[in-house]
């Protein structure tokens, strides 16, 4: 939901790597998901919230490991936002549904990225993300899409639904 500048660590010729700045990317779009399960998730019950709770736990634990990537490479971990903005009011179990579909979408965009950026075990890490984020995806639209991730390749899809999201504020509202 949230595309915004990627902290760096100040001493390090590294911290301006592609790899380091994909990490910093994906990990701002999973602290972004799971913002966003934490507000779908109460109004979802029975299989849609369960489904739910899990995708939240996947993305808490992506996260917290791509935060440890990023150290590993150097950065400092991009943080958390107080707060995001939705792309649309989720007032009820369709809504959270359709934020959820909207979210695994932009996950997808962020892990292609990463594999385009990476090599060798984080390459085969994010493509397995990619994946996971594709079939929640599916699983929650109800139907799949031809390249999960390339918003531009899939067919009539629309750019304002799966587009980046500036943090609560940034834009001088709430």
């Amino acid at each position: 939901m949230s595309t915004r500048s990627v902290r760096r660590s100040d001493d390090d010729s590294d911290a301006d790597s592609p790899e380091l700045t994909a990490v910093q990317a994906a990990l701002a779009a999973e602290h972004a998901a799971v913002y966003g399960y934490g507000v779908l998730g109460g109004r979802l019950d029975g299989k849609r919230g369960a489904e739910a709770r899990a995708a939240h736990d996947g993305h808490r634990a992506r996260r917290d490991a791509l935060a440890r990537t990023a150290r590993d490479l150097g950065g400092r971990p991009v943080a958390s936002d107080a707060a995001y903005a939705l792309p649309f009011a989720v007032p009820d179990g369709r809504a959270a549904v359709r934020l959820a579909a909207v979210l695994e979408d932009r996950i997808a965009g962020a892990y292609a990225d990463l594999v385009r950026a990476t090599e060798g075990a984080r390459r085969k890490d994010a493509a397995g993300a990619l994946r996971e984020a594709a079939v929640r995806s599916a699983r929650w639209r109800g139907g799949n899409v031809a390249f999960p991730g390339l918003a531009e390749r899939a067919a009539g899809a629309d750019p304002d639904a799966t587009g980046p999201v500036e943090a609560a504020g940034a834009d001088g509202t709430r």
